[in-house]
């Protein structure tokens, strides 16, 4: 590669840097921001559910966006609103300041984020060159979230609010960058720039439904519970209809018709739900059970972003001689074999207990994270990239929300009105199914791409 295309490259990289360092010192600051704010544990997993619900919800708008409006100008407008409403979110002084000013974050990042995948996409022919960019971008990200477990230790120490001024600084830094940097691209004409804003508002609320009725279910009225997921499932039908009616469909349906982008999609959401309810039940554990500072629940868990130097060492080298179908089964059963272990979870664990699970998270991420996003993408025409990054990244976020709601639900229902430590114990163990069999199902999903090469092979 040359210089130029190094430095857009680090560009990019750098954003996806700030999203992964974002949201792991969020996650470790979430003790903190409950009690100094009087949050319950439902409105808590709110703080983290509203930025991954913006993200997901609008992600396929800002992958079309990017395809239509351009990749440059998709990507700078929403950095500025990202910083913004990064800092903005420091300064609430009561839990829905919070909550919005996430949301807002996250909806920026949906229109950044694709936008920064399908310049790397259509700046790279398809292939080992492409492959290795995408690899390097991806581990950047798992260095973000790496980093930002120990910094955000570090931070919330001080005070939770610097983990939101933080991103602030690094935004800047990426926005002065990128403005000389990122090379101009030709949007289409003016008369195809048509947005399907319907399509986008039915599924956003559908996705918002569906995970409002999945966490509420364990303390709202059945009846309230099966008519918001009635509702959540009727807009998903109207999308499809939409869609369907629409000229320029948010969604082209033809896309779906890829067996391999619609697993890589399934295993990306399951992988996603399954890591982010588990570090949910971990942070609480450590620091509400075990009386752990944050400082002490990062470098914890910083094991499980040794990714960051592995995925860009050993992940190319793996991906180029077994293929990506492999390397994905291996990272995804790296994952259920780490949840299972932390199972059997006891009132007063050694760390020693706990380090098989956080290292084979590492190896998930470095096996899984990178030649996923290589799956998603592959064999998608240039003008549906940002289509199809928006549809990974859709699945991520909509699996990480869904995840922490569902995790939430069980935690709240086995802990029941008892605050004693058996009670609190009793709710973690629970807890932890969730991200299991979300494990167990990606890994099956996984699989059938292994049949599918070797029948490939075979005929």
């Amino acid at each position: 590669m040359g210089s130029r295309r190094w430095g857009v490259l680090l560009v990019l990289c750098g954003a996806i840097f700030l999203e992964g360092i974002d949201i792991a010192m969020l996650n470790v600051a979430l003790p903190a921001i409950r009690e100094d704010l009087g949050l319950a544990t439902g409105e808590l997993q709110w703080v983290v559910s509203a930025y991954v619900l913006g993200y997901g919800g609008f992600m396929l708008l800002g992958g079309r966006a990017a395809d239509l409006f351009g990749r440059r100008r998709v990507f700078l407008i929403p950095l500025v609103a990202f910083l913004a409403f990064s800092g903005l979110g420091g300064l609430a002084t009561e839990g829905w300041m919070l909550v919005v000013a996430r949301f807002v974050t996250g909806v920026a990042a949906a229109f950044m984020m694709p936008a920064g995948l399908s310049i790397i996409t259509t700046s790279y022919p398809e292939g080992p060159l492409r492959n290795r960019a995408l690899l390097f971008y991806s581990g950047m990200g798992a260095g973000g979230f790496s980093i930002g477990l120990v910094l955000g230790g570090l931070l919330t120490a001080l005070h939770w609010r610097w983990v939101f001024f933080a991103p602030v600084a690094l935004s800047l830094v990426i926005l002065l960058a990128a403005l000389p940097l990122v090379p101009r691209d030709t949007a289409p004409r003016r008369a195809d720039r048509r947005m399907d804003l319907a399509g986008a508002v039915t599924v956003t609320t559908a996705i918002i439904l569906l995970v409002l009725g999945v966490e509420r279910a364990t303390h709202s009225a059945a009846g309230w519970t099966l008519l918001t997921l009635g509702a959540s499932l009727a807009l998903f039908a109207a999308f499809v209809l939409i869609e369907r009616a629409s000229p320029a469909p948010l969604v082209r349906l033809g896309i779906l018709r890829s067996v391999a982008l619609l697993r890589a999609n399934a295993a990306a959401l399951l992988l996603a739900a399954g890591f982010f309810g588990f570090q949910f039940v971990v942070v609480l554990y450590l620091q509400e059970l075990r009386g752990w500072s944050t400082l002490e629940t990062s470098l914890a868990m910083l094991v499980a972003g040794a990714d960051v130097v592995l995925s860009p060492t050993i992940t190319p080298w793996l991906v180029s001689r077994y293929g990506h179908a492999r390397v994905i089964f291996a990272g995804l059963l790296s994952a259920a074999v780490a949840y299972a272990l932390f199972l059997p979870l006891g009132a007063d664990w050694s760390y020693l207990a706990m380090f098989p699970s956080m290292l084979l998270l590492a190896f998930t991420f470095t096996l899984a994270y990178g030649p996923l996003t290589i799956a998603a993408t592959e064999g998608v025409v240039e003008e549906e990239q940002g289509l199809a990054g928006g549809l990974l990244y859709t699945s991520f976020q909509f699996g990480a929300a869904l995840g922490l709601a569902a995790t939430t639900a069980v935690n709240v229902v086995a802990t029941g009105d008892g605050d004693s430590p058996g009670a609190l114990l009793d709710g973690y163990r629970a807890a932890l199914l969730v991200p299991a069999v979300a494990a167990v199902l990606a890994v099956l999903i996984s699989a059938t791409a292994l049949r599918a090469r070797r029948g490939a092979a075979d005929a």
